[in-house]
């Protein structure tokens, strides 16, 4: 029987505080280098908080909002700011898809596969 998420070797509330960081900084700089499976996870929760971005009203900034860090993005706005006013009208025409994965080979400690997750342009 197969579960809706990866466990990542994680307790439950450190998974959700490290996928938590890890799409505010995708939102943030736009492009994360990280493992596969963690870019995997990370690639489904940032697609649904770019169509919350794209429906903009107040639900769904505050749904955002309890999910995305409160981090400076650049010296006027915020992380929040940015998805729903720099990234959602950038995807306004594109129904899906908003990121890829690009492999870049593994890392030199343990050899897990590393990947570039990005926004697409």
């Amino acid at each position: 029987m197969a579960k809706g998420y990866r466990k990542l070797g994680r307790r439950s509330d450190h998974r959700k505080h490290m996928l938590r960081n890890l799409v505010t900084d995708l939102i943030v700089h736009e492009r994360i280098t990280t493992t596969e499976t963690r870019a995997k996870e990370v690639r489904s929760i940032a697609e649904k908080m770019i169509t919350l971005g794209k429906r903009g009203d107040l639900h769904a900034r505050r749904q955002v909002a309890a999910y995305v860090r409160n981090v400076e993005a650049n010296e006027n706005q915020n992380a929040i700011q940015k998805l729903f006013s720099d990234l959602a009208p950038r995807f306004e025409k594109r129904e899906g898809g908003y990121t890829r994965i690009m492999k870049v080979g593994q890392r030199q400690g343990d050899a897990a596969p590393m990947v570039i997750l990005e926004f697409v342009d």
